[in-house]
């Protein structure tokens, strides 16, 4: 197969003299996806960087603090990455089109159609969680203490959603005019309050009150509200690239958003179905397992910046290679990023199969969340090239309007986790050979992923 990819990237024809002198259909691939990936990296970066921080603090209240944070992390991984990865990408999509035609009073009603949407969904979650939270926790194993910590972080953290969401949308609106300096300041500057407020809160350091796991969820609601004032007082700025202000609502605008944002949220909600799958199955052993797999897990969060950066970068240079009818050049362009970020990935997670407690030791020294994380780390870490292989070819896929192969595959994923879950869960499983599923499931997803960017032509 390597040899395939080798082989379509020699015989690829030369650039045809009459194209148009655009700096991102001529000169070096990989300097060009890292220049443009380096931004979004940075600043998806920046938040992992305050997730793990999280976890760090909350580590040392003990184990059914863990576990409860652990227990809540797919349901707000599913909350930000739909906002922000889903429906945000449709907001930036929607807006960057209006900019490009020049229509400057559609782009900024997309702004405030963005706006309600943010509203509408961080309300929608707010209430889910509310509701359906206790019962989700509990079906993922939670229980006693574990349970009543997670219910309680939970309905802080997402009692703040409707700030997040308009904060999410907000930014990807910026982005969306090529204002990508406003969002990563404003992402900075809550990660700087965020590291600071959340060990004050936890701990009930410099006077304040000794908050526990809920000091974690109360930082970033606040964090969240005071990066959202500064966002809108941006906006609502003449300096801003996009005003926003009130605009009569129109149904096709919210079309050109969610036509565009709920297709790519599909994507995110089987991530989620999955990480939840696994989590479940976690749960059913022990608490310590929960914490184990939530721990090990989180490294993945850390290798996502670089993961999601170059994928959008990805899509970019297809995007623009393609409507300049240079087919070979966006292949090219697919294959450098695949082997780039697979790379990458690929030798970190190599590297922590390897030495598992350099990760794990950073945020406990308990024997049992040690060994589920060990073993989690040791089990599906070597296989890490093969997400990378498997979210580039989806990224490559959505710039080229090809994604039925990627598509394919992240159902395949998902299937694969559920089957794992409900085999550790009707006792016919460990938790050991869960995580052989899902080993077994990113490699037969990335063959399908690769099988179909071979055989897919991009010319037609």
């Amino acid at each position: 197969m390597s040899a395939t990819l080798a082989s379509e990237v020699e015989e690829a024809s030369p650039l045809p003299d009459n194209l148009p002198a655009n700096k991102l259909i001529h000169g070096p691939l990989l300097p060009q996806l890292i220049r443009l990936a380096l931004p979004t990296a940075a600043v998806l970066f920046m938040t992992t960087l305050l997730n793990v921080a999280e976890t760090y603090f909350v580590s040392a209240l003990g184990l059914n603090a863990i576990a409860a944070a652990s227990l809540v992390v797919p349901a707000l991984l599913l909350m930000t990455t739909v906002a922000s990865a889903g429906i945000g990408g449709g907001v930036s999509s929607a807006i960057a089109r209006a900019v490009g035609a020049r229509r400057q009073d559609e782009a900024e009603s997309l702004a405030w159609h963005a706006l309600v949407i943010g509203a509408a969904g961080g309300g929608l979650f707010s209430l889910l969680a509310l509701v359906a939270g206790p019962a989700l926790y509990r079906s993922l194993g939670g229980s006693g203490a574990s349970l009543d910590l997670a219910v309680l972080y939970s309905n802080i953290l997402f009692g703040g959603a409707i700030s997040s969401w308009t904060l999410l949308l907000l930014q990807a609106a910026l982005r969306g005019t090529g204002n990508v300096k406003v969002p990563a300041m404003t992402i900075l500057g809550g990660v700087v309050v965020g590291l600071i407020l959340s060990p004050v809160l936890i701990n009930g350091w410099l006077g304040a009150p000794r908050m526990g796991v809920a000091g974690a969820g109360m930082a970033q609601v606040l964090c969240s509200i005071g990066a959202l004032v500064v966002v809108v007082v941006y906006m609502r700025s003449p300096s801003s690239t996009l005003r926003l202000r009130p605009y009569p609502l129109r149904r096709q605008h919210f079309r050109a958003i969610l036509g565009v944002g709920l297709l790519s949220s599909i994507n995110v909600v089987m991530l989620a179905m999955s990480v939840t799958a696994l989590t479940a199955a976690a749960g059913a052993v022990s608490s310590a397992a929960i914490a184990g797999y939530g721990i090990a897990s989180r490294l993945e969060m850390l290798l996502s910046p670089v993961m999601f950066g170059c994928g959008t970068a990805a899509i970019t240079l297809v995007g623009t290679n393609l409507g300049a009818g240079n087919v070979a050049r966006a292949r090219r362009v697919a294959i450098v990023n695949v082997l780039f970020v697979a790379g990458v990935v690929g030798l970190v997670g190599v590297f922590v199969s390897l030495f598992p407690q350099l990760w794990l030791g950073l945020f406990t020294s308990d024997s049992a969340i040690m060994a589920v994380g060990t073993e989690y780390l040791h089990v599906v870490a070597p296989f890490y090239a093969g997400i990378g292989v498997i979210l580039e070819l989806y990224f490559v896929g959505q710039g080229a309007q090809r994604i039925f192969w990627p598509m394919t595959a992240s159902v395949v994923r998902c299937l694969f986790a559920l089957a794992a879950m409900a085999l550790v869960l009707r006792g016919d499983a460990s938790l050991h050979t869960a995580f052989t599923v899902v080993a077994v499931s990113v490699a037969v997803a990335a063959t399908i992923t690769l099988l179909g960017f071979l055989r897919t032509r991009w010319d037609r």
